[in-house]
């Protein structure tokens, strides 16, 4: 770092994510990208959008809003849109966590979450995960500060069921719970319809995963009027126009035709039973998973050593060097073809490790 850099973060330590390679093609299996291209008319929004990128953006997302909340059922003022779900979950540790309200999420979960604690220089308190992999529900009820919790979880790829998450928000009525459902869409039960019951609960969703547009980053929020207002004044005070015109286009035009995101995630879900079968007969270890990616280890082969056997062969898979984890790697499911394609590379690296 340069002598200029703020002694404030001179101890951060940032989030790393996953490997974007150019070296050579690679099968991606590593970041949890969708194999499928968005919907058909979000390259027509985004031809059409061209000639007016020399204009700002709407900071309300008006339209987009508009659409997504007749998708949620619930009220276009009970929304925010923002740059992909990390910035609406940086959002949250500004306005819900400080000196007196530390930040509360589980030891094994999403690596941004002690990264947004630290750049904001708030405390928090990891919860272990139980033996099996599993949110400890009843250190949370109450956790005494601000809740994050990933559901399904990642890298676990386990979900908790509403009525689980429920008992979190009712335990903690003087704190926020926020729920970040990034992978809710492969399976789990979002909370979604609770917020009108809890006026402490905040639901972040993505279009990364399930809609196919990790480039375009775009999220969301989703929580009563007040919280929503709240974070507003975060955002107007760092980025009122924090949502591009391109993007929000590329957002209505695919939500036009979420009909074909949906089918998507069947699709997913179907080659993602395929590939856990697979790497089971294989000798792996694969945790129950409710999202696009799967959580394996095998007794014969570290972690790391099968991450870096399968980039030598051209396919890429997410290793975490975390002690509890690192026997881990976690996979994305890509297609069936790519999934194949894994499939016998693991093989041929078992027998060679054998």
């Amino acid at each position: 770092m340069s002598r200029f850099f703020s002694s404030r973060y001179a101890e951060l330590t940032p989030y790393v994510p996953g490997e974007q390679p150019i070296d050579q093609p690679y099968i991606k299996l590593n970041t949890n990208e969708s194999p499928f291209p968005p919907p058909p008319g979000v390259a027509e929004a985004l031809a059409a959008e061209a000639d007016r990128l020399r204009l700002y953006s709407d900071t309300e997302c008006t339209q987009l809003r508009s659409i997504l909340s007749e998708r949620l059922g619930v009220s276009p003022n009970e929304l925010l849109m923002t740059n992909g779900s990390d910035e609406i979950l940086n959002f949250a540790f500004m306005a819900f966590c400080d000196e007196q309200t530390p930040a509360i999420f589980p030891d094994i979960t999403y690596g941004f979450y002690p990264v947004f604690a630290a750049i904001n220089r708030i405390p928090f308190r990891e919860i272990p995960l139980t033996a099996d992999w599993r949110i400890d529900l009843e250190a949370f009820c109450p956790a005494e500060g601000t809740v994050f919790l990933a559901n399904p979880n990642a890298p676990t790829g386990i979900a908790l069921g509403r009525d689980e998450i429920e008992r979190v928000i009712r335990a903690n009525p003087d704190h926020v719970v926020v729920v970040d459902e990034a992978y809710v869409d492969f399976g789990a039960e979002s909370c979604v319809p609770l917020i009108h019951q809890y006026d402490n609960l905040l639901v972040t969703q993505t279009f990364s995963k399930s809609r196919s547009m990790a480039g375009a980053r775009l999220g969301f929020g989703v929580g009563c009027e007040s919280l929503i207002r709240d974070l507003n004044t975060v955002k107007f005070s760092t980025n009122p126009y924090n949502v591009n015109r391109a993007t929000q286009a590329a957002g209505i035009a695919c939500l036009r035709e979420d009909d074909y995101n949906m089918e998507n995630c069947r699709r997913i879900q179907e080659t993602r039973s395929w590939t856990a079968e697979e790497l089971r007969k294989l000798g792996f270890r694969i945790l129950d998973s409710w999202t696009n990616f799967l959580f394996a280890e095998h007794a014969a082969i570290d972690g790391e050593t099968l991450y870096r056997k399968l980039k030598e062969r051209g396919i890429l898979i997410r290793h975490f060097s975390l002690p509890r984890i690192r026997n881990y790697n976690r996979i994305t499911i890509g297609t069936r073809e790519q999934m194949e394609a894994l499939i016998r590379a693991t093989g041929d690296i078992l027998e060679e490790t054998r």
